[in-house]
């Protein structure tokens, strides 16, 4: 008999900035192992696009045009993901803008709020959202669910001129571990992913134009490449699966092994 723990058919897996780069090589994955998938975004022409190539691994796909930095709008879209999927089985608090450029004391107010509100706080009311379905859920006998943010490399190495984004991926990490403490007991598990240099549209263009920043990375990377959005696909189906539901509290460092050369 084949192992079958990765099969995720009846599952249903929450994504938001899942119509591109991360998110979407979680999402076609996800899809693959026969889960119902939900994206999230703010570009509806992305969802779209990204939406139309996910169903055809079959199972149902949404999209919702959403903004996580806006705590009732998380709200109703969850619900919306409840109306058209019935359950979450597992979210993946994954959107996330960058915040790199300017010397920590030139930065102003709104700099630093433009970042946390998107990469903490948005990933603070997606998370409550799917937690409070879990534990109800739980609380009615349907034990268990799947919490994962996606967090950065930056959240254990210096990053300069990104304190905004830095902290807010440290923090992530924080979270999850705190989550995982408070929410086993509802066999809920709670990790984050920490990504290295991925070639993803927030960052191609960085890559593409920063010459100096590519000769001092690309001697550190182990395995010669950027990473893609598809090197997060079979992690996100482990993490998703009934394989990893003794696995929690942990951080994945996905980077080629730059963070260890």
């Amino acid at each position: 008999m084949a192992y079958s723990p990765f099969d995720l058919s009846g599952k249903t897996a929450l994504i938001t900035g899942g119509n591109s780069g991360i998110g979407l090589g979680m999402a076609e994955a996800l899809a693959a192992a026969g889960a119902e998938v939900s994206i999230w975004g703010t570009n509806p022409d992305k969802n779209k696009a990204a939406q139309e190539t996910l169903e055809k691994h079959g199972p149902k796909i949404t999209n919702h045009l959403v903004d996580v930095s806006d705590s009732k709008a998380v709200d109703e879209a969850f619900a919306r993901v409840l109306n058209d999927h019935h359950r979450v089985d597992a979210c993946f608090a994954n959107a996330g803008v960058g915040g790199g450029g300017k010397l920590f004391i030139e930065n102003e107010d709104e700099d630093w709020r433009r970042v946390m509100s998107v990469n903490l706080d948005g990933a603070f009311y997606t998370l409550r959202a799917a937690a409070r379905h879990m534990v109800q859920r739980a609380q009615d006998g349907d034990i268990g669910g799947r919490l994962i943010a996606t967090s950065s490399l930056a959240a254990i190495a210096g990053q300069p001129r990104g304190q905004a984004y830095s902290g807010a991926k440290g923090a992530l990490v924080s979270i999850m571990q705190s989550l995982a403490v408070e929410l086993g007991r509802y066999k809920i598990t709670a990790n984050s992913i920490l990504p290295g240099h991925i070639e993803t549209p927030m960052t191609e263009t960085h890559y593409a134009t920063n010459q100096r920043f590519v000769d001092a990375i690309w001697p550190r990377l182990p395995i010669r490449r950027w990473g893609t959005g598809a090197d997060f696909g079979g992690l996100a189906v482990y993490l998703m699966s009934d394989a990893s539901q003794y696995h929690t509290g942990a951080q994945f460092v996905i980077d080629g092994g730059f963070f260890m050369s």
